[in-house]
């Protein structure tokens, strides 16, 4: 299907945020303002075919799914419209709803495939290797299902690009004048590529969207990963042999960044938030250790501020070294706000890759997995298993069985110990379950063709296949945890602290209200249980006098910094085991919303917060406590060893 636009949308699109430099045609401009205001998203449409079930019997799950995959192919409606320089786009609306269309399968997130390998040696190698693979005869049942559909995958994909090419073959036909023009231009770029290794910049834009972008037809989210790295050598060759000028790769660009836009509007999302884990990763050193900062990284920055796209969350990785050139850019960015453009201290993440056991050629490639955590693209196998670290705490105070006395630990050090116990618990099962984690999963041979090194060992991305398969615990609400230790050892613990809560809580009446103290843990755990019921002056103190994380307070980040150290130290104590790594991590990715929810382990805080508040989110200060400003909550969030 092909659409006009019924209006110019230029100045629209200039109307809702700051001023910045125009350096964009009205064309494009108009092009990501009808993607932006969810123009292609409400037009998707669930499949309207299926798979015939008489032709799919007795098929192995992975040949099941290549089946699918080429129906899509086939089927799938296609969208091009005049005036865009490059095609591909995952229409069908399983896809947003996190669904590989007809299999019935929950699709792939969390990872960052080997986009890359594409660009490399194209559908044709990747072919090659498959049936090289195949050739050499030593693959059990398991792997030659695999291989068979990865082989499907991959006719499915030249069916897919065939049926574009056809399709501008008739637009071509059926124009005239510039817009003509436009349709060559992009038939041009799209004729080789990605069947083939690309050989401009324009084919290695058009070649990396179009893999991408088949992946996302069939539902999977990964990130892109190392953009600048992959196509900046395309572009220093073109501009060289003076085959393209710096404005028309940026128009190149900016139309990338349009394309991410098309599930603006689907299921109701609206653009931005890393809705659909597009994650981009930019600057950084090479496998070698030379910085890959190249012109491509700044026009992608360029794009970002005219266009204030955020559906492709951007990490720009710095060091010691960064170009003062690259510090200032990524800030003239940030200014214009919206969380689009975020930093990593690569220094501190490769050191910590290659202390966990990486080789240090792969560390130097880390990407992130569409969200943030670290991996090595096209290598790994990542998941994740949140929990509410605050919720241990309150296991430890007895605050989930009210039937029961509370706890009444004589010294701070016992109650730290306690809670320490449950979270080394906790961390025990985690790592009974990643003992077996991908052992036999469900099927994935469209991914696992971007994936080292399923095709060499015959197994798939959730079988074994990957090269680093890791499992991480994720612990949310460290914040409050520590708040609410200290808030407990200063009003229990500490007489001095004690003494001046009782000297300074009034009631509201201006009476003194010794009640609004404690002397005991058993009283303060019953205040907890009844959500501080006639403890209102008590509350307030612990909330205006007692210091929190996120303020550049030695106190408050010192008690962050032990649980922090505490649960790292927990954690690396099975780093691999039976092929799974364990890496630390921190996130609630939301979920501060369910946990706030009065069930389960969730309880009033000691912290002074009320049974259902939402508290902190990933490793951020909790809401409202940072009253220093974001400098205060950055130097207390850099107190940390993120290694």
């Amino acid at each position: 299907m092909s659409a006009r636009p019924s209006e110019p949308m230029s100045r629209w699109l200039g109307s809702w945020r700051p001023s910045v430099l125009q350096r964009l045609s009205d064309a494009t401009r108009d092009l990501a303002a009808r993607a932006l205001s969810g123009e292609h998203g409400r037009s998707m449409r669930e499949a309207e075919f299926a798979l015939d079930e008489a032709a799919v019997a007795g098929l192995g799950p992975n040949m099941r799914y290549a089946m699918a995959c080429r129906l899509v192919a086939e089927q799938a409606p296609l969208r091009v419209l005049p005036g865009e320089r490059m095609v591909g786009s995952a229409t069908l609306l399983e896809a947003p709803r996190h669904q590989a269309p007809l299999t019935g399968l929950s699709s792939t997130s969390h990872t960052t495939l080997g986009f890359h390998r594409v660009l490399q040696v194209g559908y044709r190698g990747l072919r090659e290797q498959v049936e090289e693979r195949i050739a050499r005869g030593d693959l059990d049942e398991k792997g030659l299902d695999l291989l068979n559909a990865m082989r499907l995958c991959l006719e499915a994909e030249t069916i897919w690009h065939q049926r574009h090419l056809e399709l501008l073959d008739e637009l071509i036909a059926t124009s005239a004048g510039e817009e003509q023009a436009g349709y060559r231009r992009v038939r041009e770029a799209l004729a080789r590529v990605p069947e083939e290794p690309p050989t401009t910049f324009r084919e290695a834009v058009q070649s990396l969207w179009f893999a991408y972008a088949f992946q996302r037809l069939m539902g999977n989210w990964s990130g892109i990963g190392r953009v600048d790295e992959m196509l900046g050598p395309y572009l220093q060759w073109d501009l060289a042999e003076a085959r393209i000028s710096l404005d028309e790769a940026r128009e190149l660009i900016a139309h990338f960044w349009i394309k991410g836009c098309e599930w603006i509007g689907a299921l109701d999302i609206p653009s931005g938030d890393a809705q659909h884990y597009q994650n981009i990763v930019l600057g950084g050193v090479n496998a070698q250790g030379e910085d890959v900062t190249n012109e491509v990284t700044y026009l992608i920055l360029d794009v970002v501020e005219e266009l204030h796209i955020s559906d492709f969350p951007i990490a720009v990785r710095v060091n010691s070294r960064t170009p003062d050139r690259l510090l200032r850019r990524i800030a003239e960015v940030q200014r214009h706000g919206g969380g689009i453009v975020s930093i990593y201290n690569e220094d501190v993440v490769i050191e910590g890759l290659v202390r966990f056991g990486y080789p240090l050629e792969e560390a130097r490639a880390f990407a992130n997995d569409g969200c943030w955590e670290v991996l090595i693209p096209g290598r790994t196998t990542f998941g994740y298993m949140p929990f509410d670290a605050l919720g241990l705490l309150h296991e430890a105070l007895g605050l989930q069985d009210t039937n029961q006395p509370p706890p009444d630990f004589t010294t701070f050090e016992d109650l730290y110990a306690a809670y320490l116990a449950r979270l080394s618990k906790h961390i025990d099962w985690h790592n009974e379950v990643a003992d077996t984690w991908c052992d036999n999963g469900h099927p994935a041979p469209l991914v696992s063709l971007l994936v080292e090194d399923c095709i060499a060992r015959g197994r798939g991305y959730y079988d074994r296949g990957s090269r680093h398969y890791a499992l991480a615990p994720h612990a949310g609400g460290l914040a409050n945890v520590a708040n609410s230790l200290l808030a407990i050892k200063r009003l229990v613990y500490d007489d001095m602290d004690r003494q001046e809560c009782l000297s300074s809580s009034t009631s509201p009446r201006g009476k003194e209200d010794r009640h609004s103290c404690l002397s005991t843990l058993p009283e303060l755990v019953e205040v907890l249980r009844s959500d501080w019921e006639d403890q209102e002056p008590l509350r307030h103190y612990i909330r205006s006098r007692i210091p929190c994380y996120g303020n550049d307070d030695d106190d408050a980040d010192g008690m962050l910094r032990r649980v922090f150290d505490d649960y790292t130290e927990l954690v690396g104590r099975v780093q691999e085991r039976n092929g799974v790594k364990r890496p630390c991590g921190i996130s609630t990715f939301g979920r501060e919303i369910e946990w706030a929810a009065p069930r389960g382990s969730r309880k009033a805080s000691p912290d002074g917060h009320r049974l259902g508040a939402v508290l902190a989110t990933n490793f951020s200060p909790s809401p409202g406590t940072d009253t220093e400003g974001p400098t205060a909550a950055v130097k207390s969030y850099c107190k940390m060893d993120f290694t």
